[in-house]
């Protein structure tokens, strides 16, 4: 089985700001900001919600295949993708543009402010889902807004389930577009804040949503997460984690775990404690994709913090 993850090729530069946003900004002055924030440590990773999902994936055993437009820069995530054996069957390189750049700064509190710039993510409608080949289930995140419109199209008429996550593109999208979105997929899946700007322009709650999708799925940082169904809301406690170091990646490495459970055809509450527990042991990295384990130690883990065993 294999899932299509159609989604950005990002590199990520990542800084970080040793002390906290709020007390450099003066909320009475934001019609005039202009701030600057001294970052001493600044890292350059393989990044984008696409590279990231495959990643996290491959990690837990799954098979992933990116699906992304990229730029005249990509030869050394190319390289880093064969290296982690993940399949490069979907990408086009696009000529006359980088790939998508990602830059992103953490305070102290881990509040983020992030610049991108797309680049040849912006083409990504120029790649179809039928140009895959034994797709199980696939998964749109943030890319190009007609790449989005297109897949989800193309992914409904194929017949192939596919979860929904708009992530930070979900502002380029009206109430009836996303409602549009909400039909054609399988699964809905958004942070807290996503969630209350979904529910703002389609009028449509999380419960809502859930009576018309098998699951509506909300993560909430360090409160865990919740999985709406038709008929339940279950509660996905946040996982202990060792070492706070970087936000970044969190998301896409619970979808991962989505992902997974999903084609294993696993219930919902192992499905999001394999999500919670993806979200965080990459919270306890630096980058997006730098961490790894074994099964074996997953499993540990899983067991230590849900008292709970797990078969892979």
């Amino acid at each position: 089985m294999t899932a299509l993850i159609c989604g950005s090729m990002a590199f990520d530069n990542i800084m970080v700001f040793p002390d906290k946003f709020k007390n450099h900004i003066l909320p009475d002055q934001v019609h005039i900001l202009n701030v600057c924030f001294l970052v001493p440590e600044m890292r350059r990773n393989f990044g984008g919600c696409a590279g990231n999902i495959a990643y996290n994936l491959k990690l837990l055993g799954g098979d992933g295949a990116p699906m992304a437009t990229v730029g005249a820069d990509f030869s050394a995530y190319a390289k880093w993708l064969d290296e982690c054996g993940i399949r490069g069957d979907y990408l086009l390189q696009v000529e006359g543009h980088l790939c998508a750049q990602a830059y992103i700064t953490t305070d102290e509190d881990d509040n983020q402010i992030t610049a991108f710039h797309p680049g040849a993510m912006n083409e990504s409608h120029q790649i179809r889902v039928a140009d895959a080949e034994n797709i199980s289930l696939g998964i749109i995140s943030p890319d190009g807004r007609q790449g989005m419109l297109d897949h989800a199209r193309q992914f409904s008429e194929a017949g192939i389930p596919f979860i929904f996550d708009p992530g930070q593109g979900l502002p380029m999208f009206d109430g009836e577009e996303l409602q549009q979105f909400i039909r054609q997929a399988e699964w809905v899946c958004c942070n807290d804040y996503e969630a209350k700007l979904m529910q703002e322009r389609t009028g449509l709650s999380p419960e809502q949503i859930a009576q018309q999708v098998s699951a509506m799925i909300v993560t909430r940082g360090s409160r865990g997460s919740l999985i709406y169904t038709a008929t339940d809301c279950l509660e996905i406690p946040a996982v202990p984690v060792r070492d706070l170091l970087d936000p970044t990646g969190c998301g896409d490495a619970y979808r991962a775990g989505l992902i997974y459970g999903l084609m294993n055809e696993l219930d919902w509450q192992t499905t999001g404690r394999i999500a919670a527990l993806m979200g965080g042991i990459k919270i306890e990295h630096y980058g997006t994709q730098n961490h790894s384990f074994d099964k074996a130690t997953f499993a540990r883990r899983y067991q230590q913090v849900f008292a709970s065993e797990l078969s892979f």
